[in-house]
């Protein structure tokens, strides 16, 4: 044995704080942004039942919770509305006192500089559930352009620091940087879920934001899974648009194709991950058979590892507690 020649790579790795001072990725506060499902009515708390620890939260409940986001150390929000009246256009998405309109307004008012994030779809605001306008059981990608358009200007009216389009259909990009310049919104930038994907991970999703399509699914305007060149042609449609930042959704099956987006294009990238993602961790750590702190903090490095900037997560709060 005395001959051997090889390499002492444990060297390394011999205490914590050695681990530390080499550690390559790194997740911080900074990373992270907060959804939250805002909803209409008074004093409405309610628990997502297929999501531990994420609520249905009226304006008058808001309050407390933003407290808490910002007590954490969190610096950014993404907000998702669930109407109390919905129709085939969706006209509460793009409603001047929509949920996420008022929203915007009172979390702007009390915390001017935590960066607001508005969801700009049409999925939860629709009586059908799809993201765009119906007819003859098809999803039109051209007239729901202008739809999108409105909705984002209206959320920046509001006050929204990014808009986030995430509704799939082709040339949303375009439509809403338009919309935004034309209304004198030339510096509200456009965070683009680029690469969407259509994906089983979204079941707990659309319990929380009653956003179910009444007929048929999302596959003709949301990726196929199999589909790697698609997601390159996509992020690099959205970035000659004008897209601001890139989202990959979901994060955990797609982190090949989240480093391929941040090697060819020069944009923040950010991971969604997902409501699938976080509810399969919950309910394992609440049988017991997972460590939570763990297996989370090692799923959100693997996503910085992979490029992404800044990452969309339901344990947010967690982890901004665990980093402290």
């Amino acid at each position: 044995m005395k001959d051997l020649q090889f390499n002492r790579h444990r060297r390394l790795r011999q205490s914590e704080t050695m681990r530390a001072l080499v550690r390559e990725t790194h997740l911080r506060k900074e990373d992270l942004i907060y959804p939250l499902f805002v909803v209409e009515g008074e004093n409405i708390k309610n628990v997502v039942p297929s999501m531990p620890g994420v609520y249905h939260i009226s304006l008058d409940n808001l309050q407390a919770e933003m407290d808490e986001v910002v007590s954490l150390g969190i610096k950014s929000i993404i907000l998702f509305g669930v109407p109390a009246e919905k129709d085939e256009l969706g006209k509460q998405a793009y409603h001047n006192h929509g949920i996420v309109q008022e929203a915007t307004r009172f979390v702007k008012e009390r915390y001017p500089d935590l960066v607001v994030i508005a969801d700009t779809c049409l999925c939860q605001y629709t009586s059908h559930g799809h993201c765009g306008i119906v007819k003859d059981g098809k999803v039109l990608n051209d007239e729901t352009l202008d739809l999108l358009a409105k909705t984002a200007v209206s959320q920046a009216e509001a006050g929204a620091d990014i808009i986030a389009p995430s509704n799939m259909m082709d040339g949303f990009v375009a439509a809403i940087r338009h919309g935004l310049d034309e209304a004198g919104y030339h510096d509200v930038p456009i965070m683009s879920y680029a690469v969407k994907y259509s994906s089983s991970f979204y079941g707990p999703f659309r319990d929380a934001a009653h956003s179910t399509p009444q007929f048929g699914d999302r596959r003709t305007y949301q990726m196929d899974p199999a589909n790697r060149m698609e997601a390159l042609r996509e992020a690099q449609a959205d970035m000659e648009e004008g897209a601001d930042f890139l989202i990959v959704k979901p994060a955990l099956s797609y982190l090949d194709i989240m480093r391929e987006v941040k090697d060819r294009f020069n944009a923040p990238v950010v991971a969604y991950n997902v409501s699938g993602e976080y509810s399969m961790v919950k309910a394992a750590a609440q049988n017991g058979w997972v460590n939570e702190q763990e297996i989370v903090m090692e799923k959100l490095t693997s996503m910085k590892r992979a490029g992404a900037d800044l990452i969309i997560t339901y344990f947010a709060k967690d982890v901004a507690n665990w980093l402290s």
